[in-house]
């Protein structure tokens, strides 16, 4: 396969992952956006806990973009074998996907769902093709 459209679909979830992590960052800093994230159950501010758990969430989201990124030669470091870790991390979108369209917030099937199905695609594309 064309290395251009792996890397497409790379870049597709990489800037998918860098706009959830920056939703993921305005919930930790208190911004009232939790229908949008954690199951939709808190309206408004998250509490201090889920906050820190945004917090991760986001830092997680970017190292899973800069794998991707490695994997697909798009930022050239030699890192050896990352094809597990990249199927883990897609294995993960794909059940963070479900999750997100089961939630009871409407908020979140309508923006989280659909950005995760389409990082879910794009990474398992880049994953099964590289």
């Amino acid at each position: 396969m064309d290395d251009t459209y792996i890397q497409f679909a790379a870049s597709i979830s990489a800037v998918i992952f860098l706009v959830i992590s920056m939703l993921q960052t305005l919930l930790a800093l208190g911004f009232p956006l939790g229908e949008y994230s954690w199951g939709g159950f808190h309206k408004g501010v998250l509490p201090v806990k889920l906050r820190i758990a945004s917090m991760i969430s986001a830092i997680i989201l970017l190292i899973i973009g800069f794998v991707f990124l490695i994997h697909s030669k798009i930022i050239l470091i030699e890192i050896t074998s990352l094809n597990i870790i990249v199927w883990i991390f897609t294995v993960f979108l794909g059940l963070n996907t479900i999750g997100n369209l089961v939630s009871k917030s409407k908020k979140e099937k309508l923006i989280m769902a659909p950005l995760s199905c389409i990082a879910f695609l794009s990474c398992l594309f880049v994953t099964i093709f590289s």
